[in-house]
């Protein structure tokens, strides 16, 4: 089997527009570092995606009130035509530039059908409550306002038409934003290579995976399904069959570092920590100056104003193991739980998790201020090791990737009516 691609009638933002109205993830702000980004900018999709900043910080973010803001100012930008539909279907082709390496997407629906028979791969559990969230937010909206970060293994006739078409077509977007990350967007209105694409995707890619998005994806598809059993009149050409996505071959991508922090020691000494810690890793004092893994099996400790190297020992780990050799499984089994008590990362309180673009310098900083006591940081997981676990029905650890640029919301949004 073969995964299914559809172009569909965009909902964007004016061209004079587009990078006010374009803004990060829902997901990668809290409310109130929400609230500052869109501070001063009232064409922010933040007040779409995150419409508790519309309030009061006392509102709470789940109230109806809150969802029902959401909408009505989604539906108010529409009015103004500060968001403009397409009026026929199109696939975008979506680049981002970041420290002089760009990756090239496809922006496009994905079928809910390939999500269910798992030819769209998972390598993360959801929780249902953050799948409840985004679904309300797409039913109140009837829209899809964020993309999914989907990638494939590379085929070079799908380079070769992106490509191509990039030369000889002019760009509708093109902004940089305050990352300094420049975005690109290419609307293919061509039928031909629209075509084109669409049988290329059917016939050369088995499998799309998730790198990042999964309770997006998640709702979109529980949302179709919810939407397709409630028409008596299903075709499976309406919206709702296909979630927006953003398609990029692995080989343009990198994963960078997921990083540790831990509140306590659980009760022990320093020197009674370490000692532990050494029966499984080969531990090496650095000092003052930040140390950065530089291969896998690899990992930083920032304990009491000190950095240390820490190498597992090869009976950390058996190679034919696709989850246990995972740098986040070793420390998890030998560090985390044994020693620190941490059993389950996704629920305890007393442990954080810092992406690798904050920078090593942001672990030190909140052990030095005393919020935390202990940091770990990674060697980055491979694009190959994610793909190798979707593929064989395994679950990564959670936060065990972090994808750098992000894909920006509200720069395109797929409609469910």
């Amino acid at each position: 089997m073969m995964i299914t691609i559809r172009p569909f009638r965009g909902l964007r933002p004016r061209v004079d527009l587009v990078d006010k109205v374009a803004s990060k993830p829902y997901d990668v702000l809290n409310t109130a570092e929400a609230k500052v980004e869109a501070q001063g900018n009232p064409y922010s999709f933040l007040r779409v995606s995150k419409p508790e900043i519309n309030f009061d910080d006392d509102i709470y973010p789940y109230a109806d009130e809150v969802y029902e803001k959401g909408k009505e100012v989604f539906e108010q930008m529409i009015h103004d035509e500060i968001l403009i539909r397409d009026k026929q279907a199109c696939m975008y082709i979506y680049a981002q530039t970041m420290l002089g390496r760009t990756q090239t997407g496809l922006v496009v629906g994905s079928s809910i059908d390939d999500y269910f028979s798992n030819n769209i791969k998972k390598h993360e559990l959801t929780l249902v409550a953050k799948e409840n969230d985004r679904i309300r937010h797409m039913k109140t909206k009837m829209a899809q306002p964020g993309m999914v970060f989907l990638t494939y293994r590379p085929v070079a006739a799908i380079d070769n038409i992106i490509q191509t078409y990039c030369s000889a077509n002019s760009l509708t977007y093109d902004f940089m934003d305050s990352q300094e990350v420049r975005h690109q967007l290419w609307v293919i209105q061509e039928k031909d290579t629209i075509e084109q694409l669409a049988d290329l995707f059917h016939t050369h890619v088995e499998a799309s995976y998730i790198a990042d998005g999964h309770h997006r994806s998640a709702a979109s598809a529980k949302v179709g399904m919810q939407l397709r059993e409630s028409n008596p009149n299903h075709t499976g050409e309406e919206p709702y069959n296909f979630f927006l996505s953003c398609l990029f071959p692995s080989d343009q991508l990198q994963i960078q570092d997921y990083n540790r922090l831990v509140k306590d020691l659980n009760g022990l000494e320093e020197g009674a920590f370490l000692e532990q810690v050494n029966e499984y890793f080969e531990v090496e004092l650095i000092g003052s100056e930040i140390f950065k893994p530089t291969q896998l099996h690899e990992f930083s400790m920032y304990l009491n104003q000190q950095w240390y190297k820490l190498t597992a020992k090869p009976i950390t780990y058996h190679e034919v193991d696709a989850i246990g050799i995972l740098d986040i499984s070793i420390l998890s089994k030998h560090v985390l739980s044994p020693i620190l008590g941490i059993h389950d990362q996704r629920t305890d309180k007393r442990i954080d998790f810092v992406g690798g673009i904050r920078g090593l310098g942001e672990l030190q900083k909140r052990v030095d201020s005393g919020e935390m006591q202990l940091a770990f940081a990674f060697y980055p997981v491979t694009l190959e090791q994610l793909m190798n676990i979707a593929d064989t029905n395994n679950i990564m650890p959670p936060k065990s990737t972090w994808f750098e640029p992000k894909l920006k919301s509200g720069l395109v949004i797929n409609l469910l009516k």
